[in-house]
């Protein structure tokens, strides 16, 4: 039996390529994106103070500020940190709860799930050959082979899920 945690370490080496680019869209959507956000958010609570329109100045603000996605990521670090890592730390954990509930879908339901079907681990030190051959016949599994030059029945009985959807 599999305990959980074996369970996410298959989970996690199934899907380490899809995290590996999900990782890299996170950081490129934090510096695209999360910065001009937090910084057209900062300039419309100050223009708000004055008495000017919040939307008006955040929408005009944010649309100037995705064209400088860089200097923005310079403003959050040295004017705007505070409030900068607040709003990080939110996106981080929605990025983390979907990154979470891909791991989950990707857990093996059973312990035999991406266990080869029709192996013949069954038989050791050859013995599967007093019965199969190894070089020719009905393919059952790798090296073995149901010879139809044998006497007798060599009827084959395949018992499988089938699914479709």
């Amino acid at each position: 039996m599999m305990s959980f945690f074996d369970k996410v370490k298959v989970a996690v080496r199934k899907i380490k390529t899809k995290l590996i680019v999900y990782l890299i869209i996170i950081i490129v959507v934090a510096i695209m994106g999360v910065a001009p956000f937090n910084v057209s958010v900062q300039e419309g609570e100050m223009a708000a103070k004055v008495g000017e329109d919040f939307w008006a100045v955040f929408f005009t603000q944010l649309f100037s500020n995705i064209q400088k996605p860089l200097s923005c990521l310079g403003q959050c670090f040295s004017t705007y940190f505070s409030a900068f890592m607040v709003t990080l730390k939110y996106y981080l954990l929605i990025c983390g709860f979907f990154a979470l509930v891909g791991i989950i879908k990707a857990l093996p339901k059973h312990e035999f799930q991406d266990i080869e079907n029709g192996s013949s681990d069954w038989s050791e030190n050859g013995e599967q050959y007093a019965v199969l051959s190894r070089k020719k016949g009905i393919i059952l599994a790798e090296k073995n082979y149901l010879p139809v030059d044998k006497r007798g029945n060599v009827n084959v009985l395949v018992v499988r899920r089938f699914r479709c959807w």
